[in-house]
């Protein structure tokens, strides 16, 4: 699906997409309203209705295979943001161990680096651009701030280690989430979704060969079935981009006790 379907607000995406389905299947039903006419109708009409419970069956499996998908991929993202905030809030704390300018400057480095990821890769993971190619500048610096410390006492070694392995955390589910962020449903599986739901509509269009207006409402009333899984699997499609996107508001947290303990040191 293209960029600019995804970053459409939810309402219009709507439209769009049971726009399209109702036209889609409103045309079926007329092309095979039109052809259904002498021998046709008769062809049409020996066409088993029981077809399309399997049919029906198909596609919805279709659509849960595809949904659990994205419910997977979104899971993973909010799993490693969290992890992520986590990891910074450690530092945050643990920082504490080492009163003076070494504190004040692991704060300012989590606060740096929350500041960029907000501003900079979430954009960036937004268009499925963000790549693991630079390293955070402000979380490799902090990484060698903590290993370049000689702790004074038992106390500072174990906040040095944690702190090093709170870093390594943050940057590890940094590069689990820039990852998710290049995720979406493959063109084949869509392709497959809308051909099954093809499938689905003409088949209900010849079942209801005869009656003209059961074959509209029948096919119209898959089409807003078709129409809403679309919708719910396209909302939620690309964790990063959308209105229903991933925000970085648990990155976000750390930031007023980070920017209040450097006002403090100050």
């Amino acid at each position: 699906m293209s960029d600019w379907l995804h970053n459409l607000p939810l309402v219009w995406m709507a439209l769009v997409v049971f726009g399209v389905t109702y036209i889609i299947a409103e045309s079926i039903s007329a092309i095979v309203g039109a052809f259904a006419v002498g021998k046709r109708a008769r062809t049409f009409k020996a066409v088993s209705a029981g077809m399309l419970s399997p049919l029906a069956v198909m596609f919805a499996l279709f659509v849960v295979f595809t949904a659990s998908q994205v419910w997977n991929d979104n899971d993973r993202a909010s799993a490693a943001i969290n992890r992520e905030a986590s990891a910074l809030r450690s530092v945050v704390i643990l920082a504490a161990s080492f009163p003076g300018e070494t504190e004040g400057r692991l704060r300012a480095l989590v606060h740096d680096y929350v500041v960029e990821a907000e501003t900079q890769e979430w954009p960036m993971m937004a268009r499925r651009a963000a790549t693991l190619r630079i390293a955070p500048r402000p979380l490799v610096e902090a990484l060698g701030l903590t290993l370049a410390l000689a702790p004074g006492n038992p106390g500072q070694q174990l906040a040095q280690r944690e702190i090093t392995t709170a870093l390594e955390s943050a940057l590890e589910a940094r590069r689990q989430r820039i990852l998710v962020s290049r995720s979406e449903v493959g063109s084949v599986k869509w392709v497959c979704i809308i051909l099954q739901a093809i499938c689905a509509f003409l088949l209900i269009a010849m079942v209801h060969g005869e009656d003209r207006m059961a074959s509209r409402i029948a096919v119209l009333i898959f089409a807003t079935g078709v129409g809403a899984s679309v919708l719910l699997i396209l909302a939620y499609d690309r964790p990063f981009t959308g209105e229903l996107s991933i925000r970085p508001e648990p990155l976000l947290q750390v930031m007023p006790e980070t920017v209040n303990a450097d006002v403090k040191d100050q």
